[in-house]
């Protein structure tokens, strides 16, 4: 299982700065400027806090898997791991229209890979957890 979180670690570090590239590839500085300026910035801030969240995530994985494995609060934090990452996944299929990626061929390639990674990072956290 050790060997999972370390992947986890990885995968989730990189997915964290992969949302430096937000604002250019959702093109926000065209979409948003109908928003008021406290929306506007709310987008900004909260795509930073949410990247700041899952970077830590991975740091964690990386850097205590053992601890989040065998101790008590470990089990516990591996346990809100798994109902987040599986709301994620709940939530990429009945949060997103599917009108966003059917018909698609790279949006439906990325609805699958991270349909299968929020899949992933569940079934790890919660086996973690009952392990």
């Amino acid at each position: 299982m050790e060997i999972h979180f370390k992947i986890i670690g990885v995968l989730l570090i990189t997915l964290s700065f992969m949302h430096v590239i937000f604002p250019r590839y959702f093109n926000w500085s065209k979409e948003l400027v109908s928003l008021s300026l406290v929306n506007r910035q709310m987008m900004y801030i909260h795509t930073f806090f949410i990247a700041l969240v899952v970077f830590l995530i991975g740091v964690l994985c990386l850097t205590s898997s053992d601890e989040l494995r065998s101790t008590g609060l470990g089990k516990k934090i591996v346990l809100g791991f798994g109902v987040f990452w599986s709301i994620r996944l709940f939530l990429q299929f009945f949060g997103y229209s599917s009108a966003l990626w059917k018909g698609k061929f790279k949006e439906t390639v990325i609805h699958i890979v991270f349909s299968l990674f929020w899949t992933y990072l569940s079934v790890i956290f919660f086996a973690s957890y009952w392990i």
